[in-house]
């Protein structure tokens, strides 16, 4: 094959088979271009399978992408009821699997493969002559070990953030002993199911959660729930704030009125002291023996929490490391595309709602590349699957060359209610504890991927700050 030329007829690489990806690929297939999907689990959803026993916050018709749609109905697909709020199982089982199964998504999505690297055809990053007319290059490897390289015209990298969680020590790094407490089972995955099949983890043991965003509140809710039926379990929150005053949403002003319930009633549990709360805790290190030694600075000096179990709600960031040979542009701060992160950092965003936003925001140097969905956000806190939709609606509007349609976005999010970073520190959308028996999972394995969307409402960004 001649590297010099970029054949229109070759296909658009989409990495991730999650909502967005999938989103892509019916985008893709609409407009007559060929999909070639990368998924590194065994099935399309793989990272939302892990957290299938939760609750969105965003009913149905916020989380069915316009494209998706129109090739469902071609299938006789019966629509969820678009007022209802989908639990992640129900997302992957009612969507993701019958959009994965239409064939011209399924011949076109290979699962157990990872992406291991993405380059422009035989040039690396330092080389600019003629580098827009060379396709990229796609190296993947599957679990028996096989590595291949695809040639495609475009890149959209939609893998997510699930696979990274945000580690739990001080500066962005993890604590002394973190590892080892990971590897013996102290530090749980993100989200466990502790109502459900991972009940007997945390039944009539001290757990404590670190984090201050959705998940935390989630996860404390579950909790709560968990110890009003077991003896002996007892709950503790620490947080690197001050004040928990700003860590309970916006209530009945939130525009999704599940996440507005989840902030009032996390709020009640540590107001009826449930929940031994911990304010302005920074970890500094772990020591794993029979229970969990959590040491953290704190105004008044070290102090070390004794502990059975830990949960993280630490959020999540980007995996950037296959991206070395593509030219990024990036936002120093958050890891977003450049243009996009100051909309969008949660230390400046005021109320409102996410700016509309598609390929020209989302563009890098490298012509025809792009991340979409949630790892476009960066290390950034929220994010709904509306705006994954509308990204890719654009990102591909402008690979085939229609740059009107790709320029003409349009969003319309919930609004959070608050005027600050929500409830801050994840990027997962969780509503309310599932019943027991919901979805399986390993709480005491090590972490797995975690994530999904909600916006948080960010609206006019650092408004020049930098």
């Amino acid at each position: 094959m001649d590297m010099t030329n970029q054949p229109n007829d070759l296909p658009v690489a989409i990495i991730g088979a999650g909502p967005v990806g999938l989103a892509a690929a019916a985008n893709l297939i609409e407009r007559g271009l060929v999909p070639l999907i990368f998924e590194s689990g065994h099935q399309a959803g793989a990272s939302i399978r892990n957290w299938g026993h939760v609750r969105l916050f965003s009913p149905w018709r916020h989380n069915i992408d316009p494209a998706s749609r129109r090739l469902l109905e071609t299938t006789g697909w019966t629509e969820p009821r678009l007022s209802s709020l989908p639990y992640g199982a129900e997302l992957v089982e009612q969507y993701l699997e019958p959009l994965a199964t239409l064939p011209a998504i399924r011949n076109a999505l290979h699962t157990s493969t990872t992406v291991t690297a993405v380059s422009r055809a035989g040039m690396d990053k330092t080389h600019s002559r003629g580098r827009d007319e060379r396709p990229f290059l796609v190296r993947t490897e599957t679990e028996d070990g096989t590595v291949e390289d695809h040639r495609v015209r475009a890149v959209i990298d939609a893998s997510g953030t699930w696979a990274q969680p945000n580690p739990l020590g001080q500066a962005g790094l993890p604590a002394p002993g973190e590892a080892e407490a990971i590897a013996r089972g102290l530090i749980t995955a993100p989200l466990p199911d502790v109502t459900g099949a991972d009940r007997a983890c945390f039944s009539g043991k001290h757990v404590l959660v670190i984090g201050a965003g959705h998940s935390a509140a989630n996860t404390l809710i579950s909790l709560g729930q968990l110890a009003k039926n077991e003896p002996g379990t007892r709950i503790s929150w620490a947080v690197r704030g001050s004040d928990t005053s700003g860590l309970y949403g916006g209530g009945d002003l939130d525009g999704l009125p599940a996440r507005g319930q989840l902030g009032t009633r996390l709020r009640k549990l540590v107001e009826d002291g449930h929940i031994d709360v911990h304010i302005s805790f920074t970890t500094t290190g772990f020591v794993a023996g029979n229970r969990l030694a959590v040491t953290g600075a704190t105004p008044e000096g070290e102090t070390t929490l004794e502990v059975d179990v830990l949960i993280p709600a630490t959020g999540f960031r980007p995996d950037l490391g296959i991206l070395r040979e593509i030219r990024l542009e990036l936002d120093p701060a958050v890891e977003a595309p450049r243009a996009l992160g100051p909309l969008i950092d949660p230390e400046f965003h005021s109320c409102g709602t996410v700016p509309a936003h598609g390929a020209k925001e989302l563009a890098h140097p490298d012509k025809d590349f792009y991340i979409a969905g949630m790892k476009s956000y960066g290390r950034a806190p929220t994010f709904l699957l509306a705006t994954g939709y509308e990204q890719v609606r654009s990102i591909v509007a402008a690979i085939a060359g229609d740059m009107a349609a790709a320029g003409q976005v349009h969003l319309e999010l919930p609004e959070t209610g608050v005027c600050s970073t929500d409830l801050g520190g994840t990027c997962d959308a969780p509503s309310e504890a599932s019943e027991p028996g919901d979805a399986a999972g390993s709480c005491c394995a090590a972490p797995e991927p975690v994530l999904i969307g909600i916006p948080t409402g960010l609206a006019h960004g650092r408004s020049g700050a930098e």
